[in-house]
């Protein structure tokens, strides 16, 4: 017994760190990168939206606006941020159309994201150049009156521009509902932020629609419309030819640019046939034979394999982490951003995430989520959930004498009971940072230092016994007259190594512990019979607990199928137990 202690006593051993390498994180850049410039462009346009939405009061106020926000964004330092941006998050776009090797495996929201993306550029350019490039060409005063007539000169302009309004927001909002939904606060507010989301765009379009209507109402004076156009300054037809000359030059160089990124993926593609074929292998006898390039998660989704990906394979969400066996010493070490998820997850030294990890030999692995798990839940599964041999403090409870009250009751008065005991034990538990594990008939298991270590589980676990004994004081009272004679429980306190993981089948699979402590804590449960008290605790849990000698009366015990007697303590009067 003195070694079972001494063992559960020792804090849990330290896994190795996982192995982060000192090449540059550039999963992490690219994200942060991709992130900061998307929330330049996103201010621009949502600023811009807010003004045309002014346009539903009067396009005196709309020009007004205008003009702080003209002189915001076109001061050299938000210009330079602006232009950076735009530049930074179209090679990004590029890259990723390069990276991804599968692009018929991209999820709805990624696919739509993409095609929204680059929908922008060729709307945008023709906006650009009557605007920003002709009033630095040519000194036109772009106010909304110019843009507004301007438009309405082509039939197919301002129809262009709408869509250009909806596909930028729309780009925009899946980014940061993607970026946000991972925020802890995200939840609470996403009814709100999706109703802000959808105005917007609507309100800008009825500002827009509404300032236009009043400069048709305007232009029926003759005089008025020549006073507008001579202070637009509007250029001449020769300078609107080399302003569209310009557009064309910029629709061939964005063609170009695709077609160059389209045209590598062919070479690459090539090339990857000259470098042999790996196999990777997941449960269940499936496996894929490829040629080295792609991540382990987009081999998944290209092949119909369920693999969970909440953030999309942007390394963030830790959803599409696997346990990798062979193969692991062949891989790349953890860059810092993969460690530091991993980490988070309290992951052992054989995951890896599935979106990081891009294998050039065989390797076997086994994703370690549901593939169906919401963003809600990606942060609620520790790496312990996928099995794990660690010290823990097992709980056991049991109503004293339950049998025989229950036969001289009605079915009905029983679960009524029950359920009303199940709650004030449960609350008692989990108030004392325990975990339910299972209600077996009239008992109760909990686990204790499951994420706070043995220490602090032993502590909670006394904690937790001395709320449920008052617990049931309170409810013993509330159901006196239900009751002929007061419920009275016996409580089990071992600690010691276990293995945790989930256990089950379908919706059955729950997280539990198996081993010896288990056992033996359901055994001093029921000592607690044999002495008559309501709280059996073993030397393991003292220790761990730090105890004062004399605290709890000690005893030696041999629980059934041990061979060796062990110490425990038991405890007389509850008021004694620390608070």
């Amino acid at each position: 017994m003195a070694q079972d202690a001494a063992t559960a006593a020792k804090p849990p051993t330290a896994k190795p760190p996982i192995a982060a390498g000192t090449r540059l994180d550039w999963p992490a850049i690219v994200n942060r990168a991709r992130l900061i410039s998307g929330l330049v462009m996103m201010g621009y346009v949502a600023s811009h939206l807010l003004n045309h939405a002014i346009g539903i009061y009067s396009l005196k106020l709309m020009i007004w606006t205008q003009d702080w926000f003209f002189a915001f964004w076109r001061l050299w330092v938000c210009t330079a941020a602006l232009g950076l941006a735009a530049i930074v998050h179209l090679g990004l776009a590029m890259w990723a159309i390069f990276r991804r090797r599968n692009l018929l495996a991209l999820k709805r929201w990624e696919a739509m994201q993409l095609i929204f993306g680059l929908l922008i550029p060729p709307l945008l350019i023709e906006h650009l150049m009557l605007t920003r490039v002709a009033e630095e060409l040519y000194g036109v005063y772009t106010d909304y009156t110019y843009m507004i007539i301007v438009l309405f000169q082509d039939p197919i302009r301002p129809w262009a521009q709408a869509a250009l309004l909806i596909v930028a927001w729309v780009h925009g909002m899946i980014g940061m509902n993607f970026w946000l939904r991972f925020k802890p606060w995200f939840a609470g507010y996403r009814p709100i932020l999706g109703a802000v989301a959808l105005l917007v765009p609507v309100l800008a379009l009825i500002g827009f629609w509404s300032a236009a209507r009043e400069v048709s109402f305007l232009s029926r004076d003759p005089l008025w419309l020549i006073d507008a156009m001579r202070h637009m300054n509007l250029p001449d037809d020769a300078s609107m030819d080399r302003l569209f000359g310009l557009r064309n030059l910029y629709y061939i160089w964005f063609a170009t640019l695709l077609l160059s990124v389209l045209g590598l993926r062919v070479v690459r593609a090539v090339w990857d046939t000259r470098r042999g074929r790996i196999k990777i292998s997941y449960p269940g006898g499936r496996s894929v034979r490829l040629t080295p390039g792609p991540s382990v998660l987009e081999v998944s989704l290209g092949n119909n394999l369920p693999h969970a990906s909440v953030c999309g394979g942007r390394g963030r969400c830790s959803t599409c982490r696997v346990k990798v066996g062979k193969g692991l010493e062949l891989l790349e070490p953890a860059a810092e951003g993969e460690a530091k998820v991993l980490a988070r997850v309290g992951a052992s030294d054989r995951v890896r995430l599935a979106c990081q990890i891009r294998p050039t030999a065989d390797i076997d692995v086994m994703p370690l989520l549901p593939a169906s798990i919401a963003p809600a839940q990606s942060t609620k599964f520790p790496d312990y959930h996928h099995g794990r041999d660690m010290p823990i403090v097992v709980l056991f409870a049991d109503i004293r004498g339950f049998t025989t009250l229950s036969e001289s009751r009605l079915p009905y008065d029983v679960v009524f009971i029950l359920n009303r005991y199940f709650r004030a034990m449960g609350e008692a538990i989990e108030s004392s940072g325990g975990r339910l594990d299972k209600f077996i008939g009239d008992g109760i298991m909990a686990l204790f230092g499951l994420d706070d270590g043995p220490e602090a589980g032993a502590k909670n676990a006394l904690r937790a016994a001395k709320r449920m004994i008052e617990r049931l004081e309170e409810l013993n009272r509330d159901l006196a007259e239900d009751l002929v004679e007061p419920l009275r429980i016996g409580i089990g306190l071992h600690a010691g190594g276990a293995i945790v993981g989930d256990l089950g089948y379908g919706t059955a699979t729950s997280l539990t512990a198996i081993g010896d402590v288990v056992n033996t804590a359901s055994r001093l449960e029921s000592a607690s019979k044999d002495f008559h008290t309501e709280l059996v605790v073993s030397e393991a849990v003292m220790q761990l607990a730090g105890f004062a000698p004399g605290l709890l009366e000690a005893h030696q015990y041999t629980p059934r199928g041990r061979v060796e007697a062990m110490t425990i303590g038991v405890l007389r009067d509850p008021a004694n137990l620390p608070s």
